[in-house]
């Protein structure tokens, strides 16, 4: 069965979008008990708010994406499609607007992390054109959320 692609509007993060997004993200199942959404909103709304992308259709936040870049690689945080709305083109289509915005910065790769059981995700990802790096992914904690 095929969907016609409804004229999603992405526009940068605005104030008052909070709740719809976090709504958004529990929906994903993006929130883990490790990081808090609400600081990771306002850190990136606080440094770079262009880059935070939100998708709507009919008036409803259906999409988010946190677009990043530190000089080296363009990283992508936070992609997020409504389960209602996907498999309709919407995640990639904020993929290309998230490309669109790295490309005009000079970002020559980009990056981004799944959890390596999300093999859903990790299918739309090399649906759309990206493949697996062999390196390992490290961290380590400045802040407890």
């Amino acid at each position: 069965m095929g969907y016609q692609l409804k004229a999603m509007k992405i526009r940068c993060f605005a104030q008052g979008d909070e709740a719809r997004i976090l709504s958004l993200w529990q929906e994903c199942g993006l929130v883990a008990p490790q990081n808090d959404p609400l600081k990771d909103i306002e850190r990136k709304v606080k440094r770079d708010r262009e880059n935070f992308l939100v998708g709507e259709l009919s008036g409803l936040l259906i999409a988010t994406c946190m677009v990043g870049y530190e000089g080296h690689r363009g990283w992508i945080n936070y992609l997020a499609v409504s389960p209602v709305y996907r498999r309709r083109g919407y995640g990639a289509e904020m993929m290309l607007r998230a490309e669109a915005l790295l490309r005009e910065l000079g970002c020559p790769k980009i990056n981004l992390q799944v959890r390596a059981a999300n093999s859903a995700v990790i299918r739309f990802y090399r649906s759309i054109g990206f493949a697996i790096d062999e390196v390992v992914s490290l961290g380590r904690r400045l802040e407890r959320d």
